[in-house]
């Protein structure tokens, strides 16, 4: 099959186009056919090699936590799913094995979804690492609720997009930061205030907004970008932190936190909370109450450029790999 490989960690220049042997079934898994993968943080983190603590990668590697595409394989002991069914999967890179930058991936059927004739392929693929990273941080971390007000600090990327809906979808007001040229893209995701981070006056905008102070905030930046999100929170109230794998990343001051009764956390998606997540974005996405990002759609053979574009921050939405319509390969 047609791949893009790494044979050592560093930068995109170890991306490399090849042919390599298609995976298998395994007893419990699904082999998919590949139209789109998704393109996350996560995946230039993972060529650097910043995943390695977390799992072995055996050379040469694949990476693409996310795809979207047709059942092509199915193992011993799968139930519910046929060759042929169009489905959704987040990959079982995160133990080890190839991602989805390639024709074919192999997937746990427990993370695999079925997906409604109405849901494209295309919009599904932006499901798994943003959305689901989005659920964690709002429902299951997040614990959010009707009546309260959220702020998303980053509401214009893959998973601030997803946050914003969620948030909406569990009954709360929310706020998000963005660049100038989003303050229209969150308010149209469902945003009832769009911040311009680059005015630097989040802090004040927040507090006319939610004067007693937000009850929830979800830092899907980090890297020190929102610092004062302490003063931002009432009393009781919590912030969420997407976990970056950045090293010496700033924090809030914990002990001005204690002080004010709230708590920090960190949160990122987990293998136990997947399948239960991924069922619930295609649900939402099905049902009219999520939609899907802006998206930008790049052929597979551009991978590396689709990592630089991601790595440098500001990508509105989600970016994709066409991986079966890729004729430059």
């Amino acid at each position: 099959m047609r791949a893009i490989i790494l044979n050592r960690f560093g930068g995109t220049e170890v991306l490399q186009p090849a042919e390599i042997e298609r995976p298998r079934a395994a007893p419990g898994g699904v082999v998919v056919q590949v139209a789109f993968a998704g393109v996350n943080p996560a995946d230039w983190k993972a060529r650097e090699g910043w995943l390695a603590p977390f799992f072995d990668y055996h050379f040469p590697f694949v990476l693409g936590f996310d795809a979207a595409g047709i059942v092509a394989e199915i193992g011993d002991g799968v139930n519910g799913l046929a060759v042929g069914d169009r489905v959704v999967t987040a990959s079982n890179q995160g133990r080890g094995e190839r991602g989805s930058y390639a024709e074919y991936v192999a997937s746990d059927q427990e993370r695999v979804v079925k997906l409604p004739d109405h849901v494209s392929l295309r919009d599904a693929a932006t499901l798994p690492t943003a959305g689901m990273t989005a659920w964690e941080a709002v429902f299951d971390v997040g614990g959010a609720a009707p009546g309260q007000k959220v702020l998303i600090n980053g509401g214009a990327g893959g998973t601030g997009s997803y946050a914003i809906q969620l948030a909406r979808m569990a009954g709360a007001e929310v706020a998000a930061t963005c660049g100038p040229q989003n303050l229209d893209y969150v308010r149209a995701l469902g945003a009832d205030l769009a911040i311009d981070y680059r005015k630097g006056a989040v802090l004040d905008a927040v507090r006319a907004w939610a004067p007693d102070g937000v009850d929830l905030i979800i830092d899907t930046v980090g890297q020190g970008s929102l610092l004062q999100s302490i003063e931002m929170v009432k009393r009781g109230g919590l912030v969420v932190q997407i976990s970056t794998l950045i090293a010496d990343e700033p924090m809030p001051d914990m002990t001005q936190a204690e002080a004010l009764g709230v708590r920090v956390t960190v949160a990122s998606s987990t293998f136990p909370n997947q399948p239960r997540q991924l069922n619930g974005l295609v649900d939402a996405l099905a049902t009219g109450r999520i939609r899907a990002p802006e998206i930008h759609v790049m052929p597979l053979h551009a991978a590396a450029e689709a990592q630089q574009r991601v790595a440098a921050g500001h990508v509105r939405g989600k970016i994709l790999l066409d991986v079966r319509g890729d004729g430059g390969f």
